[in-house]
């Protein structure tokens, strides 16, 4: 007896965890002085969007302004607070909830945006707000936060469920030691 031949199998959507990292790295990306279409472009690519991705100025005119919306859920000093935050953005949605297959490419999922051709600021909004509202929901806690260094503003998703993070990185964090122990033991 044979095995069964397998199907090709269908491109699995982004889990909400990895759906919330590629919405902090774009809020990071698109923060910089004066992203260009190009770089934002390469962070969707990073994070599994499939080309063409074609992105024009205003895209990231509109992806910006959804930046800063979204960076107020990173900013909350707390569940009510980010909740509250989330619950003003999916508002905003166009949505319904709306389940999508990407005319079969894909798995089922779910989105928010009104059309699975939506612009990409309203996508980026929907996106973002139902992986976040999920994070909040499944942990009880705030999605993410802004790394605590000084000389950086990056947002960063929480994983886990043991202490929440402080900041973005290794390297912010280490920095941040590195600054404080020179202060201490070097005056």
């Amino acid at each position: 007896m044979q095995p069964p031949k397998s199907q090709p199998s269908k491109p699995q959507p982004p889990k909400p965890s990895a759906t919330a990292e590629r919405t902090a790295a774009l809020i990071n990306a698109l923060s910089a002085e004066d992203p260009t279409p190009h770089t934002v472009a390469a962070v969707l690519r990073e994070h599994g969007e499939a080309d063409p991705v074609e992105l024009s100025a205003q895209d990231i005119a509109e992806m910006r302004a959804v930046a800063e919306m979204l960076r107020e859920v990173f900013a909350a000093d707390g569940i009510d607070t980010a909740a509250a935050t989330l619950n003003h953005l999916l508002r905003l949605s166009p949505g319904p909830l709306r389940l999508s297959s990407h005319d079969g490419l894909t798995v089922w999922h779910p989105h928010l945006d009104s059309t699975d051709d939506a612009p990409w600021g309203e996508w980026f909004l929907a996106s973002s707000c139902l992986a976040l509202t999920v994070l909040l929901w499944n942990r009880q806690r705030p999605p993410g936060g802004i790394c605590a260094s000084s000389t950086c503003w990056n947002v960063y998703v929480n994983q886990g469920s043991g202490l929440p993070r402080r900041y973005c990185s290794r390297r912010c964090a280490t920095r941040e030691r590195v600054a404080t122990h020179r202060r201490t033991h070097h005056p």
